[in-house]
């Protein structure tokens, strides 16, 4: 979709769908004006009516039975002035993508409105181009040519009417459109069948992603990883005919400061059978996305190169599957790991945070990252916590932790601390080896990311528990069925903020 910004004077007969916003309580004339005098007449009728008032969300539709534009308008309520926010504007914009399609437009412009002071425009045309690309979404690519069905919507245009503002409204333009498709490219690795998502082919659309935003991609095979000592990983994928592979992509921002890495690190699983501990028939169809956050890894570099941050991020993925044969690892196994830490299994449906295990340390020792994130789909727990909304977190440093928590309120992905006390790290103690892969069935998300912690040192880290957010069993806004690319905006905004902070320059929320 072609996203543009364009002058109230230039945008006569431009589109054939006119969206025109209205706040709640608010006089509403100046909207009209926007209609022409004979679309405004029906739409009067409508507000003196209270048919339509304004109210966040509400929504009005109709088609004009003639050739010239506009052929459709679209009446959208803001709500209050002093309540919107880049959130709501998102979930706007979703349902104008959402009724525009039903209408079969081509081409939408969205009119001006009064955005409050402390609202800079640049967010607001960022949360605009973000959310019509990603509101517009579908994974389709299976279906044969009779079943698909392209989208009309080919052009939304945002109409200013200032001129000092056209500079930072392409700017959120820019951004917002980088974010949405970094956030596509998630989704549709998270979407892909395990067939055609295999830990090869994982790599490969790693090093492609690479090629086209502007990070560098090395690709480990078996015999390398073996070299390094990852015995963890390596269990993990060793059942598989498909091999595993260790994908590690770097981008170098801000080469005048070496010591400064933000270390990424995705879950690869293209699959989960959940091993020997096998999981049930039903749980089955939906592992192909146990790699979710293998692929918001994948999608944050891509955004943050693109976008040339300036900033150094290394961001890993140990890539494999899950599987089952005679060479499975098994219950009550001791393996290694690269720290040289000897692990219990007690499961091997707790496979993601042995895999991580490795990542995490590889990218600390080897790397040198001085700041550590994780994402996972983890645990069933997280889901039980936090439901579907909310993505669950455990740190190890509060400072770092506010930081997260600031690029997740920019980008709309919410977080819920989860606390990391001693106690939780005394269930994971092993009578036999150094640690044991699981604490037990309770507090399972907390003991799931405290294993992790003990594999990066005195490094500050962030676990993000993605289980119930990379998945969504119903389409709702932005938010598609299937792989919703969670974290990828939300780790961007993390790198932003460093990146702006080490110039001494501040962020909008």
């Amino acid at each position: 979709m072609d996203i543009r910004v364009v002058n109230l004077r230039d945008c006569d007969g431009l589109s054939d769908t006119r969206v025109v916003p209205f706040y709640e309580g608010i006089d509403l004339s100046e909207s009209l004006d926007y209609l022409g005098l004979n679309i405004e007449a029906m739409v009067s009728h409508l507000v003196r009516e209270e048919k339509f008032t304004g109210k966040y969300g509400e929504i009005e539709s109709f088609r004009i039975p003639r050739e010239k534009n506009p052929k459709n308008i679209i009446l959208i309520g803001l709500g209050k002035e002093d309540e919107l926010d880049c959130e709501k504007v998102r979930k706007l914009v979703s349902k104008i993508i959402n009724e525009s399609q039903k209408l079969d437009a081509k081409s939408v412009k969205l009119f001006p409105f009064h955005l409050r002071s402390n609202f800079p425009v640049e967010d607001f045309s960022k949360a605009v181009s973000e959310a019509a690309i990603m509101a517009a979404y579908k994974f389709d690519k299976y279906k044969t040519d009779e079943d698909k069905k392209d989208s009309s919507l080919k052009e939304f245009n945002i109409i200013y009417k200032y001129d000092e503002n056209i500079e930072k409204l392409n700017l959120g333009v820019i951004e917002g459109m980088i974010l949405g498709e970094a956030t596509i490219l998630a989704r549709d690795m998270t979407n892909e069948p395990p067939n055609n998502m295999t830990p090869e082919i994982m790599a490969e659309t790693a090093v492609k992603a690479g090629e086209d935003f502007g990070f560098d991609v090395e690709i480990l095979d078996e015999q390398k990883i073996q070299s390094l000592g990852m015995e963890a990983f390596l269990s993990v994928g060793k059942a598989s005919d498909n091999r595993p592979k260790f994908i590690i992509m770097r981008y170098s921002g801000n080469k005048d400061n070496s010591e400064e890495v933000l270390g990424l690190v995705g879950k690869g699983i293209t699959f989960d059978s959940g091993g020997l501990c096998i999981k049930p028939a039903a749980s089955m169809p939906e592992m192909k996305s146990d790699m979710a956050g293998g692929a918001s890894v994948v999608g944050a570099l891509c955004a943050i190169a693109k976008l040339g941050l300036n900033i150094n991020v290394v961001g890993v993925v140990a890539a494999c599957e899950n599987s089952i044969s005679g060479k499975a690892y098994r219950p009550s196994d001791i393996i290694g790991s690269m720290s040289g830490k000897t692990i219990e299994v007690i499961n091997t449906d707790a496979e993601g945070r042995l895999t991580l295990a490795d990542a995490a340390y590889y990218v600390v020792s080897n790397e040198n990252a001085s700041k550590v994130i994780d994402i996972a789909t983890l645990t069933g727990a997280a889901l039980v916590a936090l439901g579907t909304s909310t993505t669950a977190v455990v740190s190890n440093r509060d400072d770092f932790y506010r930081l997260v928590e600031d690029a997740s309120s920019i980008s709309g992905e919410k977080i819920w601390r989860l606390p990391a006390f001693d106690e939780y790290r005394e269930l994971l103690k092993s009578d036999i080896a150094d640690i044991k892969n699981t604490g037990g069935k309770n507090a399972g998300t907390i003991t799931a990311a405290l294993f992790i912690e003990s594999f990066i040192k005195d490094t500050p880290w962030i676990h993000m528990d993605i289980a119930g957010t990379s998945w969504a069993e119903k389409k709702s806004d932005y938010i598609p069925k299937g792989g919703t690319g969670a974290g990828v905006r939300t780790l961007y905004h993390v790198a932003k903020i460093m990146s702006l902070s080490s110039k001494n320059k501040v962020y909008h929320k």
